[in-house]
């Protein structure tokens, strides 16, 4: 009975907690996600290349690796809830670099104002996942980080669909009329597409400013790791973060998750596009897949850990993605695009499993550990643009071999996907054997 009564009041006790990290992940689920919308609306409006188009993801994600290690200092300096309300205002001026970067239409200021975002995003999750974990169990831990990945994949599906509208209508039409006139209407047209981020992102710059206003006044209760044991079979326990083999190949998986996470929520719209399906049509794709990623986070929170354990998730969303790659690779149109969706099914479980798996018995190292876990979220910078790569050489390629435009771009398009099945393989590994090195039996 009082197990029960203990039980009871520790769920209260971190209801409110919970619900406040969830909206932290709202926003930068929200921030995060309209990259799908503006990687083909960058291309258009600054004449890019594939590959110079996924600079937008690069820019966003490569901010974690630079920001990390700095973060996690600060974190200790001035605590969770100060660190998170500071993540909020440099969000906010991140946004606010959107005005001179439209003003401008000049590629390199947008890619400033969007690292800039991804650094305040980089405090945010460097203060709120290893808080999440830590909060309650670390064999239910999963089920805590799906929660907040349902409130990030609402909020990326609500931004996907609400940028998709204002970036992305009409963008067939203009690029008809940019084909056909001359070079001062070309430049205008540009400029007056340029201008449609700018009411936007004035209105996201002055809710993210109220935000980190608030955040400070949040009831958010200081919480630590278990430490780990102090003596281990008469041994001095590890003294060091590289005595830790499960944590570097945690970071590995959770550097491929994330490539593989942003090429099937950021390309899909662009893939879309490629195999000749309208803008206007096209601009709802990445909702499908943050939609699929949704309901299997739902299903995560009803299975974790009552009736399968975290391993065992990651175990099959790893099986189920290197099936899905093979899947989007030998099929076209429609039904290649709705496998590219379907990723999300299998990817959705991935980070709330290797968090925990990751940070398990690390007791005093587990800011450090968080640190560089974050730091992987750097494959969504480096991952998408050798897909962006890849599809242009290949479509050099396939052009030179006589291919027409609309053939080479989806011929090309479709075959990028390949990168992900390495990434699959490498989660795969850890979720079998990787998690389990060098932790005491």
């Amino acid at each position: 009975m009082s197990s029960t009564k203990q039980q009871l009041n520790s769920n209260k006790s971190t209801f409110i907690p919970i619900l406040i990290i969830a909206g932290l992940f709202f926003i930068f689920g929200f921030v995060t996600w309209i990259n799908g919308a503006l990687i083909p609306f960058m291309k258009t409006i600054n004449e890019l290349t594939s590959a110079q188009s996924f600079l937008v993801a690069s820019a966003s994600y490569i901010s974690f690796v630079v920001m990390a290690l700095p973060a996690s200092y600060i974190l200790n300096k001035i605590g969770y809830r100060k660190g998170m309300s500071l993540g909020l205002f440099v969000m906010a001026l991140g946004a606010l670099v959107f005005i001179p970067a439209a003003e401008a239409r000049t590629y390199w200021v947008f890619l400033t104002g969007i690292f800039i975002q991804g650094m305040g995003m980089t405090l945010l999750q460097t203060a709120s996942n290893p808080y999440i974990t830590i909060l309650g169990p670390i064999d239910s831990a999963a089920k805590r980080i799906a929660i907040m990945g349902i409130a990030n994949k609402v909020a990326g599906a609500l931004g996907s669909l609400i940028f998709g509208a204002i970036l992305l209508s009409g963008i067939d039409e203009i690029k008809e009329k940019l084909s056909v006139v001359d070079a001062t209407e070309k430049t205008q047209l540009l400029n007056t597409m340029a201008d449609s981020v700018v009411m936007p992102y004035i209105i996201m710059a002055a809710v993210l400013f109220v935000l980190a206003i608030l955040i400070r006044k949040a009831p958010l209760p200081h919480v630590e790791a278990e430490p780990i044991n102090e003596i281990e079979e008469g041994k001095t326990t590890k003294t060091s973060i590289f005595q830790f083999p499960h944590l570097w190949l945690g970071v590995l998986t959770l550097f491929v998750y994330v490539g593989a996470e942003v090429i099937a929520g950021d390309t899909i719209i662009a893939y879309g596009i490629s195999l000749g399906i309208s803008g206007d049509e096209a601009k709802y794709f990445t909702t499908f897949t943050l939609m699929a990623m949704v309901a299997t986070y739902g299903l995560g929170v009803f299975l974790i850990p009552k009736y399968i354990n975290q391993a065992f998730a990651l175990k099959a969303s790893a099986i189920l993605g290197i099936v899905l790659t093979f899947c989007i690779v030998f099929t076209t149109g429609f039904v290649s695009i709705l496998f590219v969706a379907a990723l999300g099914i299998a990817n959705a479980l991935v980070w709330p499993a290797v968090w925990p798996l990751t940070l398990k018995g690390l007791g005093k190292f587990t800011k450090t550990a968080s640190a560089l876990l974050i730091m992987a979220i750097s494959g969504g910078a480096i991952i998408p643009p050798l897909y962006g790569r890849f599809v242009d050489s290949n479509k050099m390629e396939l052009l030179s071999q006589g291919f027409s435009e609309a053939a080479a771009s989806a011929q090309s398009a479709t075959a990028g996907y390949w990168i992900l099945l390495p990434c699959y393989i490498i989660i795969l590994y850890y979720a079998i054997a990787g998690h389990k090195l060098g932790l005491k039996k």
